[in-house]
């Protein structure tokens, strides 16, 4: 949504994408071409294709390319959705897509901000992954409070276009652990930590007071996205993911891991910044997404690690290039920490082993 990146950047997220496509084969990069029988044969698969053909949103950023890969090796048909003609001419010069798409993908230029290309790019489609995120790297933290607000229109456009076109049934709308975690009055118990879930919301007047962008964004983009959803047949999911980490994540995804970190040391000091390998929150929006068609719904909180020690929070800032010292945390001092984060929601769907064989559907509340 929005990216604005330099040429640098993207080169290297092209590079990233080209040597993950040649360790894993799972994504087969090569000029179109085809004739009649393959024409023919595709023709007869269309309606195959269509009921597992998604879009999704901003498939050439760290997490949107993990998405787009996971969702391949699941066998769907991805149409990704690329924000200007001129990233998708740079793919293209690299080789990286013919004039027909690869195997499984499709591209299609969409701005987050034009309903009218939002529909387009979502017609025929029967799923929409909203990854994409607001980033600008001239900054210093790579997001402001101009970008908050954007984040929050482009939420809303996207999903009142998924309500709108007629094929899409289901969204899932990536957005942050950092849209749960802020308020100036938790419930405070001294003998035991005030647990952190799905049922929590950052306060928007505490963000706006604390500069915290990021997170102010994530709360006003989600809220959004639920209130376009009210009332209509589309379903609608949430993932908070933590800090995003993983294999190229210090390379190809540094402004928005900066921005995240802005009041980090309030979270650490209060058991609240964590992190989640990339591969896991790809999977996860796969696996609710599968789940949609039975019991999931709603908001998943998703983590794998807490940083629980200061040496730990200062090497992350230091492979950032962030300066800092080590702080005090209530580990290293034997205090308690005040927040518990909870994220038995979304374990308890990946690790079910059977799928729930009735409809229900359960909608999101918030203040």
């Amino acid at each position: 949504m929005g990216v604005l990146r330099s040429t640098q950047s993207l080169e290297a997220e092209v590079e990233e994408m080209r040597a993950a496509l040649l360790l894993h084969g799972a994504w087969a990069w090569r000029p179109g071409g085809g004739g009649a029988a393959k024409r023919a044969a595709r023709a007869a698969e269309a309606a195959g294709v269509e009921a597992r053909t998604v879009c999704v949103t901003g498939g050439t950023s760290f997490l949107g390319f993990a998405v787009v890969d996971r969702l391949l090796r699941h066998g769907y048909n991805v149409r990704l959705a690329i924000e200007t003609q001129e990233d998708l001419d740079k793919l293209r010069e690299m080789e990286m897509f013919g004039e027909n798409g690869r195997d499984g993908v499709w591209t299609v230029i969409a701005n987050v901000m034009d309903p009218e290309s939002l529909h387009e790019a979502f017609d025929g489609c029967v799923g929409v992954f909203h990854t994409s995120s607001l980033v600008d790297p001239g900054g210093i933290s790579g997001y402001t409070k101009h970008m908050a607000r954007l984040e929050a229109k482009a939420a809303e456009l996207v999903v009142e276009a998924c309500v709108r076109t007629e094929s899409v049934r289901k969204c899932v709308l990536t957005s942050s652990l950092l849209a749960c975690v802020w308020r100036q009055n938790f419930a405070y118990d001294r003998r035991f930590p005030t647990t952190i879930d799905e049922n929590c919301w950052s306060d928007e007047s505490f963000c706006r007071d604390n500069k915290l962008w990021l997170s102010l964004g994530k709360t006003m983009a989600e809220k959004a996205a639920w209130r376009a959803a009210r009332g209509t047949d589309l379903k609608l999911v949430t993932i908070c993911p933590a800090l995003v980490t993983g294999p190229g994540f210090l390379r190809r995804n540094p402004t928005p891991s900066i921005a995240y970190l802005k009041g980090a040391h309030a979270m650490l000091a209060e058991g609240l910044l964590a992190t989640a390998n990339v591969e896991r929150v790809a999977e996860a929006h796969v696996r609710v997404y599968e789940e949609m068609s039975g019991t999931a719904g709603g908001r998943y909180i998703c983590y794998d690690h807490v940083v629980r020690r200061g040496e730990e929070f200062t090497e992350l800032q230091r492979q950032l290039g962030l300066p800092g010292r080590v702080p005090a945390t209530p580990q290293d001092d034997d205090r308690p920490p005040r927040f518990q984060l909870c994220n038995r929601k979304l374990s308890a769907l990946m690790s079910a082993r059977r799928r729930c064989t009735y409809d229900a559907y359960f909608p999101v509340l918030y203040e």
